[in-house]
């Protein structure tokens, strides 16, 4: 029981931590925001999204996927017994993806790459999951 707690939290983490390297470590240095746009004010970004450019978008695109996936995989590592700490992971992390795409104003082309990957990635991650997970059928 303490472990698929423990294993929910750090796979969560670790979700988060992968979607802060690729959408703001790679993504905001490789595609620098414009000047007018301050990051942490949630109006600022609403107002700019049509000056972020394409590639920055398709970095956030590209970290919800891979933080899915490893978050999923992490806590089926650590769990070992269970995969229900996975599915927790990918659920919260397919929860904030969406509502990031309902927030904030988005190009079709983004909001549809955005939601059904990360849907793909839940099951991907499953999947990866799955295979740490001791005497599992899943």
């Amino acid at each position: 029981m303490l472990k698929n707690i423990l294993a929910t939290i750090v796979g969560f983490i670790v979700a988060a931590v992968t979607v802060y390297i690729f959408e703001t470590l790679l993504g905001h240095n490789l595609y620098p925001l414009p000047e007018t746009i301050d990051p942490n004010n949630m109006e600022s970004i609403k107002a700019n999204m049509h000056l972020i450019p394409i590639g920055a978008k398709v970095f956030v695109v590209i970290a919800h996927f891979l933080g899915i996936i490893t978050g999923m995989t992490i806590a089926g590592i650590i769990s070992k017994t269970s995969i229900i700490p996975s599915y927790i992971v990918g659920g919260l992390m397919v929860i904030a993806t969406i509502t990031t795409i309902v927030m904030l104003p988005k190009e079709l082309w983004f909001s549809l790459s955005d939601g059904i990957l990360a849907i793909s990635a839940f099951f991907f991650g499953k999947s990866l999951a799955s295979r740490f997970i001791y005497g599992s059928l899943v």
